[in-house]
């Protein structure tokens, strides 16, 4: 049961990535540009927990799976920031 929820969170972060990315080609928000940048990160996060769980479950990827995800989220803050004005 844990291995189709860590594969359905990482493949619902890239659908919402993907959806995102896709409103800010159309529409051109630069919030849309952050959140979806931060839902790759967080894809991204979810794909190596999903390597970290069930493909390499001998080696620890902790520290490496948090670094995308702290990136997602300072992409985030970064952009809601820079958009405040």
């Amino acid at each position: 049961m844990a291995k189709a929820v860590y594969l359905l969170c990482a493949l619902t972060s890239l659908a919402c990535a993907t959806l995102l990315l896709r409103g800010y080609a159309s529409r051109r928000s630069r919030l849309l540009l952050w959140s979806g940048l931060c839902f790759v990160a967080l894809a991204l996060n979810n794909g190596l927990l999903v390597v970290d769980r069930l493909v390499l479950p001998e080696v620890d990827l902790s520290v490496w799976r948090q670094v995308p995800a702290v990136g997602g989220m300072a992409l985030l803050v970064w952009g809601l920031v820079w958009d405040a004005e």
